[in-house]
């Protein structure tokens, strides 16, 4: 029987054509508990860091600051598809040739800070209850509306021409929400010529980076968890409380306010050091928003 990890994150490099689904189902049966969760998703095409949560970290995912994400990807000018990936059907072509590198530098720079994103119809977004996906493989039409997000970087590494297509291998810093097949959909529109995404690699999500990653191969071999304590310690501020306090913490009674201030978890640690709950200020108090300590110090 299967010792269960301890609790704590696991930062995965999904490989293709895994669902972020499939990665937790794998990850259940290596850590030898169902108390597995993700942190965001990536789309089966895509690589590279996927946030996960073992046993009580599955409580911290929800409050991690991930809003930043990194990614490499390439983009295939001259093709619309389906899906705005290289998954979907091409349902329209045309001749990027003409495309000056100019032309992208300057259409690049239009998608690039705060912009309103119309997210690609196959996506798990809901609309009146069903998620995109399944409208658009039942046949429908999905016309999705437009979302605020924010671009930091928006920028093509190289640029490679061969025939009737260009490749661009592109690196986007973006915020949570961000659909890089909508950026390769909007970009390829903007130059007249369409255009779709052919490979993406995350490479960071908020400060988990490709190094911290391991794939399902290595965590096969040696389960590497971040632990609970050091994962609330690096993602939020640090509130010590003494044994007295420690105590009324467990047993879920707020505490005074923190400073911090709505919207910004607190992570509080008794005198030994054990992570005892998430806080967050509210009014006069600091209330819990998850209590992990199970007993008094």
């Amino acid at each position: 029987m299967t010792t269960p990890a301890p609790d704590g994150l696991v930062i995965v490099d999904k490989p293709a054509d895994w669902t972020s689904h499939d990665v937790v189902g794998k990850l259940r049966k290596l850590a030898g508990t169902r108390r597995v969760g993700h942190a965001g998703t990536l789309d089966p095409m895509a690589t590279g860091v996927l946030v996960l949560g073992v046993g009580r970290a599955t409580r911290l995912l929800g409050h991690l600051a991930l809003a930043t994400k990194v990614y490499e990807g390439t983009i295939r000018l001259g093709a619309s598809t389906l899906t705005d990936d290289a998954l979907g059907e091409i349902i329209a072509e045309s001749d990027p040739s003409g495309v000056t590198d100019e032309a992208l530098r300057d259409a690049m720079a239009e998608f690039t800070g705060k912009i309103q994103q119309v997210p690609s119809a196959v996506s798990a977004i809901k609309k009146d209850g069903v998620r995109s996906y399944a409208r658009v493989r039942a046949g429908e039409r999905v016309e999705l509306d437009a979302r605020p997000v924010t671009v930091h970087r928006f920028e093509a590494l190289e640029v490679r021409r061969h025939g009737r297509s260009v490749d661009l291998d592109v690196v986007v810093e973006c915020s949570s929400g961000t659909y890089v097949r909508a950026l390769a959909r909007d970009l390829g529109a903007a130059l007249g010529v369409g255009g779709h995404l052919t490979a993406l690699r995350r490479t960071r999500v908020g400060p988990y980076r490709l190094a911290d990653a391991r794939t399902l191969k290595q965590l096969a071999g040696e389960m590497t968890v971040v632990p609970l304590a050091d994962a609330a310690a690096a993602a939020f501020p640090r509130l010590d409380v003494d044994e007295q306090t420690a105590e009324r913490v467990v047993h879920g009674v707020p505490l005074p306010p923190t400073g911090y201030g709505p919207g910004r978890p607190v992570a509080v640690f008794g005198p030994d050091g054990q992570l005892l709950s998430l806080v967050e200020d509210r009014g006069a108090r600091a209330k819990h928003l998850a209590v992990f300590a199970a007993s008094p110090p």
